[in-house]
């Protein structure tokens, strides 16, 4: 047997060589052939046996495997070559068909192992492959693709590799959802924000994504707002709104609802509105009011030892101050609230009232006068009150005296203004002096 023996690979395609087109010589005429050789002519060396290819894995790129359907020029018959021996030719041709039997055999195993896949990575990056790999995870593993828990594969790494198989990787990636004010970190093959919230089972006609960050191979941070009921109450009139507001402001606006200057809600107007919230609107109305108040005076008490106890003289009467107030005035839904002090000015201070205290230990009597009567005096005189003034404002005190008289008899300031206890005594003073002249009309009490 002559000629080359093994495969070749064009294109990735494998070409079998082309069978000879000489004829095999007959077996009967095997004997002549022999005996017409020259007596000491050799038989030619058979041919070495050709060396088995190595199987190895390799990648074919589409295009070349686009070119490899072309068709293929047949192989070159190989050179007929007789081989002439004195002897022994089956055992020398033995060797030779062995290995051309492993070499085919060898061929067959290398065309049956080599497989066409698809591999398709987070649908961006799609290849067709020539591989020897057995399952899934060693194709990934040859092509330095690594995977993780959140990551989906499929079929899986463990499943076999089939001829024209497609292996599709879907890598996950986190994402961080604010829903409603509430946040979570998930995990996810989508690769956009509508394909992520349909993975969350989000409604997107009936949800707003506020703000999304990040890249669509890292990671994603979503801030979802879905549609709720919020009730307004406002100027009289409930108004009932399906909105995605982000604020109670927001969800004010949706059911049109202008607030004024100073008009307020009964929930924080950059709080988050909630399901089923009831939002009260007040119509507030503000103004100012400024009006002039009196500054009360203070008393101050200095002790005088001329004055018997009791006794109290004011030396310089009290005045009070005025100042300006601002208030605000406000009215909530029509209702008047309290007014608000907001500011104060003093336009005039007010001046302390100065008293001078009696220390003076009381006398104990006058001669001549203890004897008569004199609460009934003073009860015809002045009800009995100490404190009390006439309607001239000239005569004061229980015994009505007037300033000069009160003061000629060794009295402080004015006779309503000392204690009972030194109007009597003053008194008794008096009638040892004049009688009862000085009461003309109630002096007569004194004698009861």
């Amino acid at each position: 047997m002559a000629g080359r023996v093994g495969p070749d690979v064009s294109g990735g395609r494998l070409i079998k060589p082309a069978p000879s087109a000489t004829p095999a010589p007959d077996r009967q005429a095997e004997p002549a052939l022999r005996a017409a050789a020259a007596p000491d002519r050799q038989a030619e060396p058979a041919p070495r046996a050709a060396t088995a290819p190595r199987r190895k894995l390799y990648r074919v790129p589409a295009a070349t495997a686009a070119q490899a359907s072309d068709p293929v020029r047949p192989a070159r018959a190989p050179r007929r070559v007789s081989v002439i021996s004195r002897g022994g030719s089956l055992t020398r041709l033995l060797p030779q068909a062995l290995i051309v039997t492993f070499l085919a055999g060898g061929t067959s195993a290398f065309v049956v192992n080599d497989k066409t896949v698809t591999l398709s990575v987070d649908g961006e990056s799609t290849r067709t492959l020539h591989t020897f790999a057995d399952d899934v995870g060693d194709l990934l593993e040859a092509e330095g693709i690594r995977t993780g828990s959140h990551d989906r594969v499929y079929p899986s790494p463990q499943a076999a590799l089939t001829d024209g198989a497609r292996i599709d990787v879907r890598r996950a990636r986190p994402v961080d959802v604010t829903i409603d004010g509430e946040r979570r970190r998930l995990w996810t093959t989508a690769r956009s924000v509508d394909a992520t919230l349909r993975a969350l089972g989000i409604d997107g006609a009936r949800a707003k994504v506020a703000s999304s960050r990040g890249d669509t191979r890292r990671e994603l941070s979503l801030d979802v707002r879905t549609e709720r009921t919020v009730t307004v109450l406002a100027d009289g009139h409930h108004n009932t709104v399906r909105t995605t507001a982000a604020t109670v402001r927001d969800a004010l606006a949706a059911a049109g609802i202008e607030l004024g200057e100073h008009d307020a809600a009964s929930a924080p107007l950059d709080s988050f509105p909630r399901e089923g919230q009831a939002i009260k609107v007040m119509r507030i109305e503000q103004r100012k009011q400024v009006r002039k108040e009196a500054i009360g005076y203070r008393t101050i008490s200095r002790p005088d030892a001329s004055l018997y106890r009791g006794t109290t003289v004011v030396s310089r009467p009290g005045r009070e101050g005025v100042r300006e107030v601002t208030y605000r005035v406000r009215t909530v839904n029509g209702a008047r609230q309290r007014p608000v002090r907001t500011k104060a000015e003093v336009l005039r201070p007010a001046q302390p009232r100065v008293v001078r205290v009696g220390t003076k230990a009381q006398p104990e009597g006058v001669k001549g006068a203890d004897h008569l009567d004199w609460k009934a005096l003073a009860r015809c005189e002045s009800g009995g009150r100490a404190s009390a003034v006439d309607a001239t404002g000239q005569h004061g005190g229980l015994y009505q005296f007037d300033t000069g008289t009160w003061q000629g008899l060794g009295g402080a300031g004015r006779p309503q203004e000392a204690s009972a206890a030194e109007q009597t005594y003053r008194a008794k003073k008096l009638y040892v002096q004049r009688g009862a002249a000085p009461w003309p009309a109630c002096g007569r009490n004194l004698y009861r």
